[in-house]
């Protein structure tokens, strides 16, 4: 959730940023998950530093799903957490579903695991939805389908489910790290600019997603000279929306709190090392 993703943003902050004071608050126990949308390797590398994240401040138990073998951390991941204990990286398990029927089944089992494992996750990442929800096109590659749009209902709607079963189970044992949340990334088939700058407006499968992730990160990238000028590799523009936001940046009394941050900058330099830059 965003309470995990602003602590990954804090954590690799640009130094020119430490001074500033960022609260990192709790989710609510209701809260679902947070959808990253956009590039899906910069995305990967988002959710690869949630996971170390989570697992090495938080002690969180972490599942990752994913179709693309993870052998070791990529290099610029590496330059970020150099001093990675294997204790923490153990609490992250990989799991590589091939079909969006094994991805189910895989989701699906975390209740059964609950009864063999002393410690069930508390962070479940689902890495390029996109690339699972396509086998339910029947063979077609291009356009929306409505089996495509189901799956993403039911598949959004297991995670969630999952997610506030798995909170029951952490409260119950009196776990620290609940509630259990949900990170996943999606790569909209739709061209952003063309759409007005707002994927959604166009792309039914990000419509239904929103419906089940609270909050949506998104990531823009900038093509503009301030890249070149500053020395990057790249720069992103990283937008936090949604009605988990909303509902973060309002106090029970109903005042404006002005700690929680919307947007940032995500800084990559030649040597891959990325930086987090608060806007």
């Amino acid at each position: 959730m965003t309470d995990i993703l602003t602590l990954v943003f804090k954590t690799f902050m640009s130094q020119t940023d430490l001074k500033k004071d960022l609260t990192v608050s709790p989710p609510p126990p209701t809260t679902c998950g947070a959808l990253v949308v956009g590039d899906h390797s910069v995305s990967r590398s988002v959710l690869l530093l949630a996971a170390v994240t989570a697992a090495s401040q938080m002690g969180m138990r972490v599942m990752f799903f994913t179709q693309t073998q993870i052998q070791s951390l990529p290099a610029s991941l590496q330059k970020c957490v150099p001093s990675l204990s294997p204790e923490s990286l153990k609490k992250i398990k990989f799991s590589y579903p091939r079909t969006v029927e094994e991805l189910l089944l895989q989701i699906a089992s975390l209740h059964e695991s609950t009864n063999t494992s002393p410690t069930p996750p508390s962070l479940i990442i689902v890495d390029r939805l996109e690339s699972f929800l396509s086998d339910s096109r029947g063979g077609s590659h291009s356009g929306f389908h409505p089996g495509e749009q189901s799956c993403a209902a039911h598949l959004s709607a297991l995670l969630c489910d999952t997610a506030a079963f798995l909170t029951q189970v952490l409260e119950q044992r009196s776990s620290t790290s609940g509630p259990c949340r949900v990170i996943a990334s999606f790569q909209s088939e739709v061209d952003p600019e063309q759409a007005g700058g707002e994927p959604s407006a166009t792309d039914p499968i990000l419509d239904i997603l929103d419906r089940y992730f609270q909050v949506r990160c998104t990531l823009d990238q900038d093509r503009g000279y301030e890249a070149v000028a500053a020395g990057l590799q790249q720069l992103w523009h990283i937008y936090l929306s949604g009605r988990g936001i909303t509902e973060a940046s309002c106090a029970k009394d109903g005042e404006e709190r002005l700690d929680v941050a919307q947007e940032w900058q995500l800084l990559i330099f030649p040597d891959g090392l990325m930086e987090f830059k608060l806007v």
